[in-house]
């Protein structure tokens, strides 16, 4: 009897336990004595030691981040990949952002290369043409010429150098010496050489050539140093946002390493649950993303300034050009602005055994300079020209905006990270093998409130985010202004019309030279120093007894006068009263 009821019991035992079976080989339980050889296999792959990994799987009450069923990881195996889905996750933002970094990094060096072979042939240029056509009388000044250079290059290299002052001293120093030099018959002191310098703004000696190359020149100069500093700034940004602290360990190792734990490594994160780990990973970089594209804006603008009216290649290459041209305004002016020079500074004294004749060029003629064909423009060390350095950065400023926000989107689309976006019912979903059910949260920390992957703290602004976010908005800035020819260090100094000057039209006008507002067709009776005397610039400091004085180069309200009013009819009072300007 006992044996006839067994039976039974025995034969619904066997049953019970193959149902048992064949639901755990199906369902998300999994069943203590499954193989982990697949595991072991690509664990050992990554370059780790199985020696901890089981044979078979285990119970899995041990783990902290991956679910408690059966596994194939031990606690130790656990730690491990947790640090390993970190690795992962750092390697696929730099690896992704490496376009970003060499962008920045080699266009920065291309365009310093090359700004600062401008330069240096533009000062070349100079020797070279005015050693030809002067002789002597250049290498015997020579140093004014340098110290132009040396100005204009601490100022591309970010030194604290004010293009409008730059240039004021220049043509201070050069009138001196060409008016001694027109002038051979007389002895002229450092005070008389003073008087001529203080007053010629009014005289204009060298006509409108001092405006129209410092406008030319600081707009260039101003667009090329902020196009430099912005790709340096680019390049610092991506450096700094992509230096991770990661705080998603948990959401990493779930999505990455959790499916090798439960004896599937071949089983890819669904794209959502990819989306949602990596957004909360990356919250704050995303945060960036407003200022970001602002600033690629910019850098895109400024660029393209560059190339048409703040071309830089025409700038340096015009300094030599119109220092010729204001020089020999000055020769073929001599006469009258020496009488102007004299009625005002008193006579000078005549030099024993001279003529009083004007030094002119022997046979009446000028060399002609040198001079570049479009096919033979020259190029720099850098390998090539300024359109072409636009031309290729502008290629690669477009793709950059929305980097950021499209980062997460970019790392999920890589077949090694996440299943595709189509295979929504074979992907790991976090727990098993199935369909991921929640939403892809927003971008941003404060999407994040509701990520279910991540928790992030929207409480807590990242403060090294915020400080980016301000790096951002100074250089856009920066390059803004220089997209108007203002330099943001001097527009405050510079009475609010920035190292360009005060010409406020033509910093605004992209069709100089030749055609803007102050063009020789329009009469704008701003530009006439008869209509409008000239405010007295800002005393300078410099080296040497003549710059320390109290004076400095200041004018009188005597000296402005009269060059206020008209020259015939001044000319009795000035000779009753000469030296006025004394």
């Amino acid at each position: 009897m006992d044996a006839r009821l067994s039976f039974p019991r025995y034969r619904m035992l066997v049953l019970l336990c193959t149902v048992t079976a064949l639901s755990g080989a199906r369902g998300p339980v999994a069943v203590a004595g499954r193989s982990c050889a697949d595991t072991r296999q690509v664990y050992s792959e990554k370059g780790y030691s199985t020696g901890t990994t089981p044979l078979t799987q285990i119970s899995g009450e041990h783990l902290r981040l991956c679910p408690q069923d059966y596994t194939c990881c031990s606690s130790q195996m656990e730690e491990t990949l947790a640090l390993q889905s970190e690795r992962d996750f750092l390697k696929a933002v730099e690896d992704n952002s490496q376009f970003l970094l060499t962008t920045f990094t080699q266009r920065h060096r291309k365009f310093d290369e090359f700004f600062r072979e401008l330069i240096d042939l533009s000062e070349k240029s100079m020797n070279q043409m005015f050693t030809k056509t002067y002789g002597r009388l250049f290498t015997q000044n020579v140093h004014v010429f340098q110290e132009l250079f040396v100005e204009l290059r601490r100022y591309y290299s970010g030194g604290s150098v004010s293009l409008t002052e730059v240039f004021s001293d220049f043509w201070s120093r050069l009138v001196e010496r060409v008016f001694s030099l027109v002038n051979p018959q007389y002895q002229f002191s450092e005070d008389y050489l003073e008087c001529v310098s203080k007053h010629a703004e009014q005289l204009q000696p060298f006509g409108d050539v001092p405006r129209k190359l410092r406008v030319q020149v600081s707009r260039a100069f101003i667009a090329a140093r902020a196009l430099s500093q912005g790709l340096a700034t680019g390049r610092d940004i991506v450096n700094k946002a992509t230096k991770v602290n990661s705080e998603c360990v948990r959401g990493l190792m779930r999505q990455w390493y959790c499916p090798m734990c439960r004896g599937m490594p071949s089983l890819r994160p669904c794209h959502s649950l990819c989306l949602n780990v990596i957004k909360g990973c990356l919250a704050n970089q995303a945060d960036l993303e407003t200022e970001w594209n602002n600033f690629i804006d910019a850098l895109y603008q400024v660029s393209e300034k560059l190339e048409g009216p703040f071309h830089m290649e025409l700038a340096a290459e015009s300094i030599s050009v119109k220092v010729s041209e204001a020089i020999m305004h000055m020769q073929e002016n001599s006469v009258t602005i020496s009488t102007k020079v004299f009625q005002g500074c008193g006579n000078p004294r005549p030099v024993p055994g001279r003529s009083t004749r004007s030094l002119k060029e022997p046979g009446g003629s000028r060399r002609p300079f040198r001079t570049y064909s479009p096919e033979e423009k020259p190029t720099t060390a850098a390998g090539t020209n300024l359109d072409r350095l636009v031309t290729e950065l502008k290629e690669r400023l477009r793709p950059m905006r929305g980097f950021w926000v499209s980062l997460p989107h970019t790392i999920c689309s890589d077949e090694k990270m996440a299943a595709d976006v189509t295979n929504e019912d074979r992907c790991w979903n976090g727990q098993t093998r199935g369909r991921y059910l929640p939403d892809v949260t927003g971008d941003g920390l404060v999407s994040q409130i509701n990520n279910p992957e991540v928790g992030v703290d929207i409480a807590r602004p990242d403060v090294r985010t915020r400080q980016l976010i301000m790096e951002l908005r100074v250089a856009t800035n920066k390059l803004r202004h220089a997209q108007s020819g203002q330099d943001m260090d001097f527009m405050d100094s510079e009475e609010g019309s920035g190292s360009g000057g005060e010409d406020h039209g033509e910093r605004y006008n992209d069709d100089w030279p030749g055609y803007g507002p102050y063009s020789p067709s329009n009469n704008n009776p701003a530009r006439n120093p008869a209509s409008n005397p000239a405010k007295p610039p800002r005393v300078r400091e410099r080296n040497g007894p003549k710059w320390n004085r109290n004076n400095g180069r200041v004018r009188s309200a005597t000296s402005r006068l009269i060059f206020s009013v008209n020259p015939l009819l001044s000319l009795p009072f000035m000779v009753t009263v000469v030296p006025m300007w004394r």
